[in-house]
Order: structure tokens, then C-alpha cells, then sequence
């Protein structure tokens, strides 16, 4: 007989994540994280490397369209115009990256071409970047605390936009109503990541005044390629215990619940259940 095929939601729900019943363990969140980070950090890496190279190339041949770099920076206009060129030429391919950690936080294995994977959701990706990216900016300008309480709580917009797939006001809307229930937690973790990402560069401010400054960047460099994986799977992790997944699967909601050796429940990383959006 053929394997009965269902689709499974793995972690929380958008109903209780707009209720705030779900709970953000810290060091059980960074720990699964860095757990994922070690065995599954190339792509992501690969996926993030192509995003700033194109982003360099984008900026460069707009910048310079412009009337160069110099030009740009003391143009308000011509800098918002490439911060615009720049979003829009990027995040669709962020949001293969984002998705990765998404992916891996339910033990799907991934590749650097899932880099493109969702860009038939381009447009809606953009909207959303720009939307979200032009809140922040205004919160920050009308004072600290505002941009800090968006930034967090409308960091995980991009998966719902393509995972839930929400129109981007939508999404915009459900991340603020479910993430302020669990802010403090939230803003402990995006610090944690934040503060490794400062002591980094420790190093470099050391020896950039001397012959060893090269050792300086290799440990920046080093460093990133985990702490860039780490926070893309601790946003996936956050994503799944708040809206949960979707999965196509033969297997029911039990057996993926017991296949986890975490407190949240995921999918065994062999296992051959596929992504639903």
C-alpha cells in the first residue's frame, strides 16, 4: 500500500503565537543553535558570501552611476536611492539564507543553491525588507527603545512571508503581535549574538597598529563563519517554536516529536520529509 503522506506542523502556531503561549528557552534556543551551526554552516556561508558579493557589485556600479561613493554619502537622496537598488538586488536572496536556518531547525539537510530557491517570492520578500527596513529606520529616529523593540520583533517577517506565505503587512502585523509577548527573552538572545559579533573584533583592534594586523582579520573572518550560521539557525529555531513549520511527511506529528534530542521538537536530520511553502 502507499505511504499515507500528510502535512505536519512542527513546533508552535500562529494561534497561540498571537495568544503568547509558547515559551523561548535562551540557552536551550543557543545551544540547538550552535549545535545546528557546527554540522551545518557551509551553505548558509556560501548563500551569505554570494548575497555580499552581490550587494559590493550592486553599490559599486550604482554608486558610481551616481557620481561615486563621495558623492552618494553627502546625497541623503542618491544614498537612500542605493540602500533601495541595494535591498531590493539582495534579499531575495537573504531569504533563501534565512530560510536555511528555518530549514535546519527542523533537521532538513541544506544547499547553497537554496540560495535561489524562493525567488518566486521575490517580490513579496522586497516589499517586506523595505516595509520593515523603513519602521526600524523610524523608530530609531523618534528614539532608541522604539527601534530596538522593532527590530526584534519584526525579525522573523521574512520567514512568514515565504513559509506562511503572508502578504508582507500581514506578517509585519503577526511578528509584532507575537513576538512582544517574549521580548526580554528575545532581546537577551539578539544581545548574546550581538555582544560575540563586538568581542570579534577585539583582536583586530589589538594588532591593527602593528605587523601581526593580518591575524587580526583571519580571526574576524573565522569567527563570522560560525557566528553568521549561529544567528540564521537561532532564527530559525525562534520561528519554529513561535509559528512552527510545515512539513509534508509519512510520519506523524508523534514520531517527529520523539526523533528530537532538544526540549523543542524537530525532525531527525536524516530524515526524507520535505518543506511545504
Amino acid at each position: 500500500m502507499p505511504e499515507k503522506i500528510s502535512i505536519v506542523q512542527v513546533g508552535g502556531s500562529v494561534e497561540r503565537a498571537l495568544q503568547g503561549d509558547y515559551q523561548i528557552d535562551v540557552k536551550a534556543v543557543l545551544t540547538e543553535a550552535w549545535r545546528l551551526t557546527l554540522k551545518s554552516r557551509l551553505a548558509i556561508n556560501v548563500g551569505l558570501l554570494f548575497s555580499i558579493l552581490l550587494g559590493m557589485s550592486v553599490s559599486f556600479f550604482v554608486s558610481n552611476y551616481l557620481g561615486g561613493i563621495e558623492a552618494v554619502l553627502e546625497d541623503p537622496q542618491a544614498s537612500m536611492l542605493l540602500n533601495i537598488v541595494v535591498t531590493i538586488a539582495v534579499w531575495p536572496f537573504i531569504a533563501g539564507v534565512e530560510m536555511m536556518g528555518v530549514l535546519h531547525s527542523v533537521g532538513m539537510k541544506t544547499h547553497p543553491k537554496m540560495t535561489f530557491a524562493f525567488l518566486q517570492r521575490a517580490s513579496w520578500v522586497v516589499l517586506c525588507a523595505l516595509l520593515t527596513s523603513v519602521l526600524i529606520s523610524l523608530g530609531f529616529q523618534l528614539f532608541i527603545l522604539p527601534g530596538i523593540f522593532l527590530a526584534i520583533t519584526l525579525s522573523l517577517t521574512v520567514p512568514l512571508v515565504i513559509e506562511k506565505k503572508m502578504t508582507p503587512m500581514k506578517a509585519i502585523t503577526l511578528s509584532v503581535q507575537a513576538l512582544r509577548f517574549k521580548f526580554l527573552s528575545l532581546l537577551i538572545i539578539y544581545f548574546i549574538l550581538l555582544l560575540s559579533l563586538v568581542v570579534l573584533f577585539f583582536p583586530l583592534a589589538f594588532l591593527l597598529e602593528s605587523t601581526l594586523a593580518p591575524i587580526g582579520f583571519m580571526i574576524i573572518i573565522f569567527g563570522i563563519s560560525y557566528l553568521a550560521p549561529l544567528f540564521y539557525n537561532t532564527k530559525g529555531i525562534l520561528y519554529r517554536e513561535i509559528f512552527g513549520v510545515n512539513l509534508v511527511t509519512d510520519k506523524s506529528a508523534e514520531e517527529l516529536t520523539q526523533s528530537t534530542n532538544s526540549p523543542a521538537s524537530k525532525v531527525n536530520s536524516d530524515s526524507d520529509d520535505t518543506f511545504s511553502a
